[in-house]
């Protein structure tokens, strides 16, 4: 049986890596400048990140599941017009190893060069479109027990 948190108030408030998941319903046509005009199709996307100030994973997480917030990072964009369907939060991880996991595990394709990675010398990007009957809350379970977090 699966277990999963129920809010991400519940989440760990150290540092660490997390793993956002994202639904969007309709195309996005990105606004940011790096990006601006490019298209991302409708589907769930995973988004590595990491949490390294105050509050931790609980505080960006809790930060990236709210509608209502100043455009920040480049996920912001997706987590404002899509749906944030849960999260985990990994203790001692790094988004590069959260996101070559995701990209062996589940096939999911890589949508935008650069996307969250901007600074990283590992990740082509650290936003995957996962395929249509993805098993990553299976994977992510596996991953982080006791750490996932999915809306109802």
């Amino acid at each position: 049986m699966m277990r999963f948190l129920l809010n991400p108030n519940s989440l760990p408030s150290e540092s660490g890596a997390y793993v956002l998941v994202i639904r969007l319903k309709r195309p996005l046509r990105l606004k940011r400048p790096r990006w601006h005009g490019i298209r991302l199709k409708p589907g769930d996307y995973a988004y590595c990140g990491s949490a390294r100030g105050p509050g931790g994973m609980k505080a960006r997480i809790g930060r990236h599941a709210r509608k209502s917030k100043p455009l920040h990072w480049h996920v912001d964009e997706l987590t404002m017009q899509g749906t944030v369907l849960g999260s985990a939060a990994i203790t001692g991880a790094s988004e590069c190893e959260l996101m070559d996991g995701i990209l062996a595990e589940t096939g999911a394709m890589q949508p935008i060069a650069g996307f969250g990675a901007a600074d990283c010398k590992h990740c082509t990007t650290h936003l995957a479109l996962l395929p249509e009957r993805s098993e990553i809350w299976d994977y992510l379970l596996k991953l982080a027990p006791g750490a996932v977090w999915r809306a109802s």
